[in-house]
């Protein structure tokens, strides 16, 4: 009997998790997006439908550990969870200056990295099990560049990486990969590209500071399938 293969989004977005969704289900995978509300479900399953994947919604907020462990056990019950990724922004706060920051403040930056270790405790056990799958973290460039002006924020990210790029390495023997795009632009169709692009005034023009989701998701499959390196850097912000 063979089962179905899932790919599992966590964290979806119209912009990277749809063309994520997308491009692993061109691949044969069953797809299961998750996101915070479940406002754009219906069209989020009516597009992967319309390309020719099948699909499923859940609604998780990722740091309600409760929710997403009870999704997690949903998806994972009804196929093998082959590929995962995770891609939810981090939490909304106001950022402030790392020179300013305290304990507390840096702190409360890793309520978005402590669910991507839940994500991965949950489909690691049957991945090593059965000797195959794998998982790719989206990560900003403030993990491998200094960028004062996201204060608390750049701790996660670079904790994060690690956390993806270690876990790579721990995995190599067992058939599972991990990886992680490093993004340092902002990514088209999304949703902070849509804030910005309606107030250039407020935040500055965009062009020449866009990435393309489906490139992004493109180097994500080919990560996947070869297994080459861990980490691909995408930067339009220079220098």
């Amino acid at each position: 009997m063979t089962t179905t293969r899932t790919a599992a989004i966590i964290g979806v977005g119209p912009g990277l998790g749809m063309s994520m969704a997308r491009r692993f289900g061109q691949e044969g995978f069953r797809v299961a997006v998750v996101s915070r509300s479940g406002t754009r479900h219906g069209a989020y399953l009516a597009d992967l439908a319309a390309h020719g994947v099948e699909a499923t919604a859940h609604t998780a907020d990722v740091t309600d550990a409760d929710r997403l462990t009870a999704v997690l056990e949903e998806i994972v019950s009804t196929g093998d969870v082959e590929f995962a990724y995770y891609g939810p922004g981090p939490t909304s706060q106001q950022i402030v200056p790392i020179t300013d920051m305290d304990v507390p403040t840096a702190q409360s930056a890793f309520e978005w990295v402590w669910p991507a270790v839940h994500v991965a405790s949950a489909v690691l056990p049957g991945m090593s099990k059965r000797g195959t799958g794998g998982l790719i973290f989206a990560g900003g460039l403030s993990s491998v560049r200094p960028m004062p002006m996201l204060g608390q924020l750049a701790l996660a990210a670079a904790a994060l990486r690690n956390y993806a790029l270690t876990l790579n390495a721990a995995l190599a023997d067992r058939g599972v990969y991990a990886g992680t795009l490093t993004i340092g632009g902002l990514v088209e169709r999304g949703d902070i590209h849509a804030m910005v692009t309606a107030a250039p005034e407020k935040y500055g023009a965009a062009d020449g500071h866009t990435l393309d989701p489906d490139r992004l998701a493109d180097a994500a499959w080919h990560m996947y399938r070869t297994r080459d390196r861990a980490e691909q850097v995408f930067d339009v912000l220079g220098q």
